[in-house]
């Protein structure tokens, strides 16, 4: 198994850390904290667990110096609660765009994101794919894809994690465990629980 594991890191390591980034991309739904919120604390008013604002059927898109997409978040509604200052998202998707091209895609059910945006949970029907490189058949490097029904991600320090049972599938190849935890600043990859992996050998060019 630790042999596996060893294969196992060197086919995704050069991956999950684009994934990572991919994800990280839910942290610019933070830029709808510039939208003006309802005064709720006037007079000393005790703060409820209640929304202050919606956006419905929304879209964030950030870019790079050169005018290029970075990425886009997609999301059916999103709500603002002061008492916790945390934002909720449902049905919420992500693309996400290397310097070179390649795009990433994340969709969940729901996020929630803390007030600085350093704590990011995915819940329900997790699945990031990454794609082939643009030019780059699907047969020669297939899509890289993670499903999951949960996924914690921590921006700042680089990291992700899951309690719950998780499925790693690239083309053929499949790796499945209980839970799984990534540190891509240590460049640790961790698999716990019942792991299992299906490698097939790579076809010649």
């Amino acid at each position: 198994m630790t042999r596996l594991l060893g294969v196992l890191w060197d086919r995704l390591s050069i991956y999950l850390p684009i994934i990572l980034m991919g994800l990280f991309a839910l942290a610019t739904l933070w830029l709808i904290r510039s939208t003006p919120v309802a005064m709720d604390a006037i007079a000393g008013k005790p703060v409820r667990h209640e929304a202050d604002y919606f956006l419905r059927n929304f879209s964030i898109r950030t870019f790079d110096t050169r005018g290029q997409l970075k990425s886009e978040v997609f999301g059916a509604e999103a709500r603002h609660f002061p008492d916790t200052d945390t934002l909720e998202i449902d049905r919420v998707r992500s693309r996400t765009f290397s310097e070179t091209g390649r795009l990433t895609v994340a969709t969940a059910n729901r996020a929630i994101s803390d007030a600085a945006g350093d704590e990011i949970q995915l819940l329900g029907n997790v699945h990031v794919v990454r794609e082939p490189q643009p030019g780059q058949s699907a047969a020669a490097r297939p899509p890289l894809e993670y499903r999951s029904e949960f996924l914690h991600v921590f921006p700042d320090s680089e990291r992700l994690k899951t309690h719950l049972p998780v499925l790693i599938t690239q083309g053929a190849d499949r790796f499945s465990g209980n839970s799984m935890a990534y540190d891509n600043i240590g460049e640790i990859f961790e698999l716990k629980g019942q792991v299992r992996g299906i490698l097939h050998p790579r076809k010649g060019r």
